[in-house]
């Protein structure tokens, strides 16, 4: 497509005990964003961190943090993490009922808004809120762990996003997380991906090899 891709390496797969290190390693090698991803043990099963963590890596880079909140309620958490350091929210539309609530809130405090898909979740979700997206992340993998296997039937998701997004004549962002390797990179590139989360693919070898990982999703 000729088009830039960014890659965002997401420190679920990081070493928890130095993600400070973590952090200016997989920026040193090369990633555009930091992908930090938030669950409440409610919203998805499993519980990660908060405002708190990402105001204490914030100092750590100075590249966009890409923060994927799986979480509800997510509109009184708003300001705690855009606060904390977060360029991008993303959040799921079936997190709370008034979502285009939460991408005007998002917004007003000056960070770009994001809409998350879980596998089984429809585009026409977003269609309504489609314009006023900086960027629609389509997950993978249905969204709690890391380390799962892609599931193939998103390429198509992401072709239909690619489609609207073009007919529209919008600059939004496809972004694509969950099982995400070098292996099936260039498919979601190619079904219209302009952004790529990836952790496993981007943390296995350690940092040694975090720049070799990372242009080896690049293609």
């Amino acid at each position: 497509m000729g088009a830039p891709v960014y890659i965002s390496p997401s420190i679920l797969s990081a070493d928890f005990a130095r993600l400070g290190d973590e952090v200016r390693a997989i920026d040193a090698a090369g990633a555009d964003w930091i992908h930090i991803d938030v669950m409440d043990g409610h919203f998805v099963p499993n519980l990660t961190i908060g405002p708190g963590v990402i105001k204490a890596l914030r100092p750590h880079s100075d590249k966009p943090f890409d923060v994927h909140l799986m979480i509800t309620p997510v509109d009184p958490y708003i300001d705690a993490f855009i606060e904390a350091g977060a360029n991008i929210i993303t959040a799921h539309p079936e997190a709370g009922p008034h979502f285009h609530r939460t991408v005007q809130a998002i917004k007003a405090r000056g960070a770009k808004a994001g809409a998350a898909l879980n596998p089984s979740s429809s585009p026409d979700m977003i269609d309504y809120v489609l314009d006023e997206l900086d960027l629609v992340l389509v997950m993978s993998v249905n969204p709690g762990f890391g380390g799962q296997s892609f599931i193939d039937s998103q390429l198509r998701k992401i072709e239909t996003l690619r489609e609207q997004v073009e007919r529209r004549g919008l600059s939004t962002i496809i972004e694509v997380d969950g099982g995400v390797t070098p292996g099936n990179a260039s498919a979601c590139i190619n079904a219209g991906a302009s952004a790529l989360v990836a952790g496993s693919a981007v943390f296995r070898g350690g940092p040694d090899l975090y720049r070799q990982n990372i242009q080896a999703l690049r293609g």
